[in-house]
């Protein structure tokens, strides 16, 4: 007599890449596809018997020329907020899966909370679920900011089960999931977070969007270095991953696009964070510029391009004796590597001794310089402070500095120029053309070319020794 019995399913364990998802058997110090170290974590799963591939089925959709497929339903529709419209690129795309990604606190989900309001009383239907928070505590925060509507629907789950059986019933055109770490998928290794189940929840939300034509906006975690927590492979699998970020000390937030498939990337929009919302601000121009009562050394305004919008940045530099032997170098807004090669080529190529000075340079408003048109308007912000005078009210600075002391052009001159006479300024500093030395007018802004570093500083006055004639 002979008895069957069941076999069970084999355990096994793999460790998985944290970066990128690759997958190996054993543990290795290094990944070998994204080069990471340390980022193997064990994963256990239930392994079957060998694998075979599958058999070719009859598609349900047949294959058309690609001239005969309809655009009408992949058109970008408003959710509301103009700023993160530009941000998208237009608007929300029926079946596009959204990241979201910041630090705790900096008000991803009142701006996702907006959203879902916003977008329910333009006649869609909204499901804003919750896995962090209760439904009373997320309806209080509607409250707060004006967000109750009878198309918006609320549901505080952390299984993707029900999750799922909650987008069955009720068929939304926008899904909001806050956040996607905390949702559970039953009867998969690992805990919620964990890597397996980040990619197996994130990938049933994107098959329903896809099949239900259904925009989803899921909110991500990040690490402590500032990056997206879970794999990797998360930022491959959703068609947008946006970046939310601010400073707790001010009310401005910004949200940067990484990746956009349905239009452009590095775009920011600008919102003003408060007690009663969070609000879009249309012209942030103003934000990252300071008013003095009077003149003062080393402050000077560069115009930045945050993707295609022009910005007003004041950057403020201080230069005073170091006590220690070592001066500090600090810097906030700007990147430390511009901040040491702008340093050393005032200190090589125009004689400024900054060798034992304490040297301090940031931006106003929280504002952030990372392209190197900024690198004009911070060394004479340094060079103003060293000198002790000040330079023009009414000027700013574009230029990228070269090692040879040599400015270089910089893209979209002509919209940073419409900008700054916009705002009202008088004259801009910038790099001269090839053979063209002097002055022009552009918009009632007069426009001064100078072809190095030397050049730019003759013409603001800030070359020579310091005499106490030169000090305001």
């Amino acid at each position: 007599m002979t008895r069957s019995t069941a076999r069970a399913p084999r355990v096994r364990s793999v460790f998985t890449c944290s970066e990128c998802g690759w997958e190996t058997a054993k543990w290795v110090g290094r990944c070998h596809d994204c080069q990471a170290w340390g980022s193997m974590a064990e994963v256990r799963t239930a392994g079957g018997g060998e694998s075979t591939a599958p058999a070719a089925t009859t598609p349900v959709t047949p294959a058309v020329p690609i001239g005969q497929v309809p655009i009408e339903e992949s058109q970008a529709t408003s959710c509301g907020v103009e700023e993160l419209d530009r941000v998208l690129g237009g608007g929300l795309v029926p079946g596009a899966v959204i990241l979201l990604a910041g630090e705790p606190g900096v008000g991803k989900s009142t701006l996702l909370l907006d959203v879902a309001a916003r977008t329910a009383r333009s006649g869609r239907r909204v499901l804003y679920v919750s896995g962090e928070e209760s439904a009373a505590q997320v309806r209080l925060r509607a409250d707060r900011c004006r967000g109750v509507h009878h198309d918006l629907y609320l549901a505080a789950e952390t299984d993707l089960g029900v999750l799922l059986g909650h987008v069955e019933q009720l068929r939304p055109d926008l899904l909001v999931v806050d956040s996607v770490q905390t949702i559970d998928a039953p009867g998969l290794a690992g805990v919620p977070g964990g890597i397996s189940q980040v990619k197996e929840v994130t990938a049933a939300l994107v098959r329903q969007a896809k099949t239900r034509g259904m925009a989803t906006i899921l909110v991500g975690h990040v690490t402590k270095d500032g990056g997206i927590a879970g794999p990797r492979v998360l930022e491959h699998m959703v068609d947008v991953v946006l970046h939310f970020e601010g400073e707790r000390s001010t009310r401005l937030r910004m949200v940067r696009a990484l990746k956009n498939r349905f239009g452009p990337v590095d775009e920011v929009g600008c919102f003003d964070l408060s007690g009663d919302g969070i609000n879009a601000v249309v012209d942030p121009s103003g934000l990252f510029v300071s008013r003095h009562h009077q003149p003062v050394p080393g402050t000077c305004v560069s115009v930045t391009l945050e993707g295609r919008r022009p910005l007003l940045t004041e950057i403020q530099a201080l230069v005073a004796p170091s006590p220690m032997e070592r001066p500090r170098r600090t810097s906030s807004g700007i990147e430390s590597a511009r901040f040491a090669q702008v340093l050393a080529v005032l200190e090589a190529r125009e004689g400024l001794a900054l060798g034992r000075q304490d040297v301090f340079a940031s931006t106003v408003g929280g504002a952030r310089v990372s392209e190197p048109a900024g690198d004009l308007a911070m060394a004479l912000a340094i060079a103003s402070a060293a000198r002790g005078f000040h330079l023009p009210a009414d000027m700013i600075a574009i230029g990228e500095i070269g090692l040879a002391g040599e400015l270089r052009r910089v893209p979209e001159l002509d919209r940073r120029l419409s900008e700054a006479a916009r705002i009202g300024f008088k004259l801009a500093l910038v790099s001269a053309e090839p053979g063209q030395i002097g002055s022009r007018r552009v918009d009632g802004l007069e426009v001064a070319a100078a072809p190095d570093l030397r050049g730019a500083l003759q013409v603001v006055q800030l070359t020579g020794p310091v005499s106490a004639s030169r000090r305001p």
